[in-house]
């Protein structure tokens, strides 16, 4: 890297250590390190979560995920439009969470269910969280190996060492370093200045993107290349679309609404000073997202035209020559075979395809396919052949981003897009260490222990757990292979909490007739559908493929799946696949959810003896909590029947009700009802042509988004700074309430 490189990326991070170790001093009860005190405004949880949501994994899942469709199935996401919007105006689940108090998940459900489930529900969520979270050192590292082009050995004192383990070691210091000064304080503040600086990072790539390539006669081409059903532009047509389809998008738009209370928790869920600002930061949340999605949609589009257009075919060899090359040495411990592999992928010649004229790229036949076919061959002479070949067909996706960005930008901005990723992966691996210890700390060791920590005690014992969740996320990191696309492993790797915990935490927050039992019956069964699930999925192409060839059962299991998926094709396709399970992780998870909700309705009913006293939980009523109130505001205004579907309640102020109908009239005129249902009822009595599809994503992806994204980086900026200012301040006047620990206390746990 040149020295402007770096020192692009060491002043700011030089700033936010230091930052961080200021907080160190404002630590003086236990709910300043678990939820900062509770005097967060709403643009520091806003901007903070900024930096939280751009993760490292995020951006190469979402690339993972782009570079298999392109814009088609992004149009469809817009279906989730309207419940988006009425969850972040109503705060659903988020603001009754706020009003329970409660400083972890666990925490809720003992108030809501009982002690012996919330040690049980902690136990799985933590081992959920650990399972999906520990992939996130090892991409992070192996980004910036591929990023920076650094060795997968160096010397050291004489000692061969592995890059890999040694930055998974050092990014995960980094991360448990800001959570030691400071926790869920320090988290914040981090994170939100952190935030800060992605907003014009973000906004620098972008611009990069559309000067580099050109929309009309690079990008658009490489977009309208595509055989019919598996359309890049077209949304209505992609029914030939595999594991990102109609069903996954359905489940998507599911999952929002049902799964909204199922993570909630974490450093900015409690550190709200009232849940009106916890409902206020979600709603700016959505603001925010605009630049984020710019961003995302910018990467995307630079790494499919770079990879697929003729102009750029020269480097484009270069990087997936580069690519095998490396995947190879760190996957193949086998000289020869790796020297076979090495030889084939170098012998493969530049791609001269020229658009319109040679076939159109389809998931099947593309400027990637030669290599995996290669490799597979090469591979498939192995004993183990399958389990290497998985091994790197996902390495091959994941390194497409690290490996091209390395050789497209230039000095300046090199180092501007390394230092974006290195806050993106330090503000999500905190937060998601953080987490994790939170919920070992408050919700398994604090109900264990009889006798009550002290403040020092209780920070000490955090801390600990923290770095044990640490090693945890490195030894999970170095040892567990991910063998499938990272968005579908997630997917399976949170099951064994997702598929069970829905039901309990929604209808806990919103129902009087959830009883415990109901939900023991909801956590065992979705934990048990996901472990059989993890094992399939896990051991299919070295155990459960084997097995069935063995025993003469792949036909006939292969004609059963075919006849039942059958019916929903082409978006339920299981077919028998040496290399892969035939029933994706998106799929698994449905019926896991499916059995649990089934299996929670019908136990509470059954068991169910008195409603429960839902008040007392949310602190309303004669139960209310004077520093949690919102004073209303003396406006003389009455919410109508409209206002209320808004959101708008006497606490909000004249401010807060233009934020409110201003997003609301963006978000449902402009952006669902023009941008989506409009374009949608047009396309199916007169279908469009594919450039007005190129005109149509460059101005409701790029354009429009690129405009908001302008005025609320500069907006968030000085609100975050002032949010922040008015942090410190009231840090240093309030007054610690040292019983505020995360204990139940005994009139809590009346009914």
């Amino acid at each position: 890297m040149h020295w402007i490189d770096i020192s692009i990326v060491v002043i700011p991070l030089l700033l936010i250590f230091f930052m961080g170790f200021k907080v160190r001093s404002y630590i003086r009860s236990v709910a300043d390190f678990l939820s900062a005190g509770r005097l967060c405004g709403r643009y520091v949880i806003s901007v903070a979560d900024t930096a939280t949501a751009l993760s490292v994994i995020g951006i190469v899942a979402y690339v993972e995920v782009q570079y298999k469709t392109g814009f088609s199935l992004a149009f469809w996401n817009n279906l989730l439009l309207p419940v988006l919007i009425i969850m972040g105006l109503t705060g659903f689940c988020t603001y009754r969470y706020r009003e329970t108090r409660a400083m972890s998940v666990g925490q809720f459900l003992e108030m809501r269910y009982s002690r012996k489930l919330r040690m049980f529900a902690a136990t799985l969520r933590v081992i959920s969280e650990i399972l999906a979270n520990a992939i996130m050192p090892a991409i992070a590292a192996r980004f910036f190996i591929y990023f920076l082009g650094l060795p997968h050995h160096f010397e050291f004192l004489g000692i061969s060492w592995q890059t890999f383990p040694v930055l998974m070691c050092l990014l995960l210091g980094i991360a448990i370093a800001i959570i030691w000064c400071g926790g869920a304080l320090a988290l914040v503040i981090t994170d939100a200045i952190q935030g800060m600086f992605c907003f014009p990072l973000m906004a620098l790539f972008a611009a990069f993107v559309l000067i580099k390539f050109s929309w009309a006669n690079e990008i658009i081409p490489v977009m309208t290349d595509r055989v019919a059903g598996e359309s890049f532009l077209n949304p209505f047509d992609i029914e030939k679309l595999r594991d990102f389809n109609a069903f996954s998008l359905a489940l998507t738009i599911f999952v929002a609404v049902y799964h909204r209370g199922s993570w909630i928790g974490g450093a900015g869920a409690s550190s709200a000073k009232t849940p009106h600002e916890q409902k206020m930061a979600g709603l700016l949340g959505m603001w925010r997202g605009s630049l984020a999605t710019v961003f995302f949609v910018m990467v995307a589009i630079c790494i499919i035209t770079l990879l697929n257009h003729r102009n750029f075919s020269v480097q484009a060899q270069s990087i997936r020559q580069e690519i095998s090359g490396r995947v190879a040495e760190e996957i193949i411990p086998d000289k020869a075979t790796f020297q076979n592999l090495i030889t084939a992928t170098n012998a493969i010649p530049v791609e001269n395809h020229q658009i319109g004229v040679d076939p159109a790229r389809s998931e099947s036949s593309n400027a990637d396919t030669v290599y995996l076919d290669k490799a597979e061959k090469v591979l498939s002479q192995k004993s183990d052949g399958n389990l290497l070949f998985q091994k790197f067909r996902t390495l091959y996706y994941q390194l497409m981003l690290p490996v091209s960005l390395k050789q497209l930008l230039p000095a300046g901005m090199l180092g501007a897009f390394c230092l974006l990723m290195i806050l993106a992966m330090i503000s999500t691996d905190d937060s998601r260490i953080f987490g994790s210890a939170m919920t070992i700390a408050q919700d398994i060791i604090l109900v264990l222990r009889k006798k009550p920590f002290t403040v020092e005690e209780h920070v000490r014992m955090i801390k600990w757990v923290s770095l044990g969740v640490g090693i945890l996320f490195f030894i999970g990191s170095y040892f567990m292979a991910q063998l499938d696309y990272i968005q579908l492993f997630i997917t399976l790797a949170t099951m064994m909490w997702m598929c069970g915990c829905a039901p309990v935490m929604l209808f806990g927050l919103y129902s009087r007739f959830g009883t415990v039992y109901g939900a023991w019956c909801s956590l065992i069964s979705g934990m048990s559908w996901a472990l059989g699930s993890l094992f399939i999925q896990r051991n299919w192409a070295d155990m459960v493929y084997p097995f069935l060839l063995r025993k003469n059962l792949v036909e006939p299991v292969g004609n059963f799946l075919e006849k039942v998926s059958s019916v929903f094709n082409p978006y339920i396709v299981w077919e028998m696949n040496p290399n892969r399970c035939p029933v994706n992780s998106y799929e698994l998870y449905f019926l896991g959810m499916m059995l649990s909700l089934i299996l929670y309705v019908t136990v509470s009913k059954l068991t169910l003896k008195k409603p429960f006293n839902l008040e007392k939980m949310l602190h309303r009523g004669v139960y209310a909590v004077a520093s949690d109130q919102q004073p209303e505001q003396k406006t003389g205004f009455k919410a109508g029947f409209i206002s209320k579907i808004v959101g708008i309640t006497p606490q909000y102020t004249t401010f807060d009700r233009i934020l409110a109908w201003g997003f609301a009239f963006f978000s449902l005129i402009y952006t669902f009802l023009i941008s989506f249902a409009a374009v949608a009822i047009w396309n199916v009595f007169s279908p469009w042509p594919l450039a007005w599809w190129g005109k149509y994503f460059l101005i409701v992806s790029v354009v429009v988004p690129g405009f908001l994204a302008f005025l609320t980086g500069i907006w968030f900026l000085f609100g975050g700074i002032r949010d922040m200012h008015r942090l410190f301040r009231d840090l240093k006047d309030r007054v610690p309430d040292f019983s505020d620990d995360g204990r139940v206390s005994a009139e809590e746990k009346e009914k």
